[in-house]
């Protein structure tokens, strides 16, 4: 008993003594905040791009309809907007051209999802991350130039930034399990939120969808004012600044990390023997074989597989849709769109903060089990989005206001996700971080690829009714996940993630 004793007022001595704000793991945190904000930055940018570089609809027969469903010119600014978008358009894109070209970056992200994982938890996640950006950003850079040249070349750059990003998540989670002592992998997002970071933990995944908003948000709202004032004719500008901006970032990434606190040449002793002694594997041995057997059948597996996809059918759907529905059906000018396509992120980010504190009290004080926990989140966060998406499709233009409301209450409830499959993967799987979220988000991908599609099919007038349809199929997804997840779920680490020689110390940590 006294052994004990004496050993953990040692660990206490060594964990008061520890670095935190200065720290190279929080350096590390930093750095992948400002590249998940870049790598949404490079994934969304588009979609609020090619509402100006595409000529509106406004001025064909399908407008009319439109104008005519009991609205006003005056009510719902249609006129205006339509002036705007003549003077700055370049191309003649019908509806499935641009759904297409929305969709033919998840063709390539789909692809490399899987291998992504696998070569960052066998190789270091340092080089695959880093290279994901720098290639990302290059092509985006090249994005007006190929646009102007032939919409083939435009083709192959959107997919050649979707194989790039699909390996940035598999290969930050890879180096997460590799950096993140296990008492560090819950709370990190309310401190970057609030700055304190000396009481608050690490959690690679509430932190993910944190960077990952707010690249979407400030996206959103700059592009929406690029288009009317930035230089290259507006859309050009947008393209530019993210992909530039994307590669100073590369080179401060490759200068300042590395794959483990072994290899890094200016993290301190004392951090260095914290890391190691506070992950449940030996962190320097690279992933040896793969269980792919046991995870092919691990129902819990399957869980995240089923309710990351329905998620992404509704994420990928608000991502690609949104300005299109802001512009088209609720008739708000183009630099409105950005910054108002903005707003219901931010109220996601805002839930996604609170969750994360919600979620580890009700688990800390024993009040629900991890399992519990996720289950009864992700339910929340589907039950409530759906509600509120099909409430935005029976809103006029003349009470736009009201659908941007509607659309912040949707956009909350998918913070609740943050609780639920989004942190799921390290539950039941540590080890495997990096390879594990490469399969969820493979299938997951697939939505990317064909929601856009779907919502160009179901809207080639751009009525309220057609855009309700969008928003029905939407909330089936999510209807449909609310009960798989809720069902089969689990929160525990599941037998095939173990290693054998640390089973009963593992199971400790339980």
């Amino acid at each position: 008993m006294d052994k004990n004793l004496d050993n953990k007022e040692v660990k206490k001595k060594m964990t008061d003594s520890l670095p935190v704000l200065c720290s190279q793991r929080w350096i590390l945190s930093y750095l992948f905040f400002w590249g998940f904000f870049f790598a949404y930055s490079l994934r969304v940018n588009f979609s609020v791009a090619i509402v100006c570089m595409s000529k509106s609809p406004t001025n064909n027969s399908s407008a009319s309809k439109i104008l005519t469903n009991n609205t006003t010119q005056d009510q719902c600014g249609a006129l205006e907007y339509a002036n705007y978008t003549n003077e700055r358009a370049e191309f003649d894109w019908n509806r499935e051209t641009r759904s297409s070209l929305l969709s033919a970056f998840f063709w390539g992200y789909f692809v490399t999802q899987i291998p992504g994982g696998w070569l960052a938890d066998k190789f270091g996640g340092r080089r695959v991350y880093g290279t994901a950006l720098a290639v990302a950003g290059i092509a985006t850079v090249l994005i007006p130039v190929c646009a102007r040249t032939h919409i083939i070349l435009l083709y192959i750059l959107r997919v050649v930034c979707g194989l790039a990003m699909g390996t940035c998540s598999p290969s930050a989670t890879s180096m997460w399990g590799r950096w993140g002592p296990r008492l560090e992998r819950t709370k990190l997002t309310a401190s970057h939120q609030v700055g304190k970071c000396h009481t608050m933990y690490y959690n690679s995944e509430h932190f993910g969808r944190l960077r990952s908003m707010l690249g979407t948000v400030v996206t959103f709202s700059v592009s929406g004012v690029l288009c009317e004032s930035g230089f290259d004719n507006g859309w050009g500008s947008i393209f530019y600044l993210t992909g530039g901006l994307t590669l100073i970032w590369v080179f401060l990434w490759f200068f300042l990390t590395r794959d483990t606190p072994n290899d890094h040449p200016r993290i301190s002793v004392i951090e260095r023997n914290y890391i190691i002694t506070n992950i449940e594997y030996n962190a320097n041995k690279r992933t040896g074989k793969v269980p792919w057997v046991a995870m092919a059948k691990s129902v819990p597996l399957w869980a995240i597989i089923i309710g990351h996809t329905c998620s992404n059918w509704g994420i990928y759907t608000i991502w690609t849709s949104l300005p299109e529905f802001m512009k088209n059906v609720l008739k708000f000018d183009i630099k409105a769109n950005g910054a108002l396509s903005a707003i219901p992120y931010i109220c996601g980010a805002f839930m996604a903060f609170a969750t994360a504190h919600i979620a580890d009290f009700l688990r800390s004080r024993k009040i629900l089990t991890t399992t519990q926990t996720r289950r009864s989140f992700q339910t929340a966060a589907f039950i409530g989005a759906g509600i509120f998406l099909i409430a935005t499709g029976f809103v006029e233009c003349e009470k736009r206001g009201l659908a941007v409301v509607f659309l912040c209450l949707a956009l909350l409830f998918t913070g609740f996700e943050r609780a639920g499959y989004a942190v799921n993967h390290i539950d039941i799987a540590p080890k495997y971080g990096g390879i594990l979220y490469g399969i969820t988000n493979t299938i997951a991908t697939i939505p990317g690829m064909v929601a856009p599609v779907i919502a160009g099919e179901l809207t080639p007038n751009d009525t309220s009714e057609e855009w309700r349809n969008v928003f029905y199929v939407t909330a089936s997804f999510y209807v449909l996940g609310a009960i798989i997840y809720c069902c089969i779920a689990r929160g525990e680490i599941q037998p095939w993630a173990l290693d054998k020689d640390n089973l009963k110390e593992t199971e400790l940590f339980i």
